[in-house]
């Protein structure tokens, strides 16, 4: 079965904002830029570059790259497994802007679990790990690596 039809400019009214005829843009509101001439001759300008080029030929002009930045030295690895000191955490700004009570046992697997570091930086506060947590589905969180307790084994026993 063969399909055939005929469309116009009119058929579709998203099409009928567009003319068949381009607008001329207006330029008055444009701004123009004049070039000036400027106040020193050209002879001055090209005298004294030379004077300068002949009191450095002597010398030869050294090329400097600038300096890269240091990368930084951080006190962990990527990878590195870890826990929270608990009695750091609960004195810590981290904790106190969370809002939990003292006795509030829904973070303990921050101190028992096994975190695993993923990222490491330095913000103006100090060096921060991105920690996230094995086998707990929680999203990672940025810790202070002065609270965080290095493990030599990848698999301890849970307290």
């Amino acid at each position: 079965m063969a399909f055939s039809a005929a469309l116009s400019h009119s058929s579709f009214s998203c099409l009928s904002t567009f003319s068949k005829y381009p607008r001329k843009i207006p330029t008055g509101h444009l701004k123009l830029v004049r070039a000036v001439k400027s106040s020193e001759p050209q002879n001055e300008k090209i005298a004294q570059t030379e004077a300068k080029e002949s009191s450095s030929s002597n010398a030869k002009p050294a090329v400097t790259a600038p300096p890269k930045p240091k990368k930084p030295v951080y006190s962990m690895k990527k990878g590195q497994i870890v826990r929270v000191d608990k009695d750091k955490y609960l004195n810590s700004v981290n904790y106190l802007s969370v809002g939990h009570p003292p006795y509030y046992k829904g973070l303990d697997y921050i101190y028992e679990d096994r975190g695993e570091v993923l990222d490491l930086r330095f913000f103006e506060t100090g060096e921060y790990a991105l920690i996230a947590w094995v086998g707990i589905p929680t999203a990672p969180a940025w810790l202070p690596t002065d609270m965080l307790i290095q493990s030599d084994k990848l698999n301890y026993e849970r307290m």
